[in-house]
């Protein structure tokens, strides 16, 4: 239910709560029977009681959407601070992927299927950006792997990244 919804049903439960009022009231004064009043005074109090949850989900959806707002704020700060911070080691990779592209020679062309395949992108979505076919990207795809020596996109990836993982401890035996 969006704000505009929840503002509908809190006016005309509001309305109804004042009307209720004002009904009881004036049979208050002409001295009906004690269960009509009953029964307007509990329809009262449930418009009331509507009131009352439709205002507290409000309160909560706002609280719930400031927090998530600071926590995607904080996120984006946290990405913008890290780019800053690595900007030099990451240009510095990619100019040393790319001498290692040149020491393969690649073409020009074949250094950007490169790059695209480095970045995880499929045959297609290379020849999207490319303007080229699928067909072309994975001829260019495989003239890579060919002049490297490497068999795949795996091996390819591997080349470039195994050394920036972090070297997981050696398991030592249970004494």
């Amino acid at each position: 239910m969006n704000n505009k919804d929840r503002t509908i049903i809190l006016c005309i439960l509001a309305a109804v709560f004042l009307l209720v009022v004002a009904d009881i009231l004036s049979d208050l004064k002409e001295g009906v029977v004690f269960w009509h009043l009953l029964i307007e005074g509990a329809t009262g109090l449930f418009s009331l009681l509507g009131m009352f949850y439709l205002l507290r989900d409000s309160f909560r959806v706002k609280n719930t959407l400031l927090v998530t707002t600071k926590e995607l704020n904080a996120y984006r700060e946290e990405a913008q601070k890290w780019r800053r911070e690595y900007r030099k080691y990451v240009e510095g990779l990619s100019l040393a992927i790319d001498q290692q592209l040149t020491n393969w020679n690649l073409s020009g062309a074949e250094k950007e299927v490169a790059f695209l395949l480095l970045k995880g992108l499929s045959s297609k979505e290379i020849a999207d950006i490319r303007s080229t076919t699928e067909k072309t990207a994975r001829v260019q795809s495989m003239a890579i792997y060919a002049k490297s020596g490497l068999g795949n996109r795996s091996e390819l990836s591997a080349f470039f990244l195994e050394d920036l993982l972090v070297p997981q401890e050696k398991k030592r035996p249970d004494l």
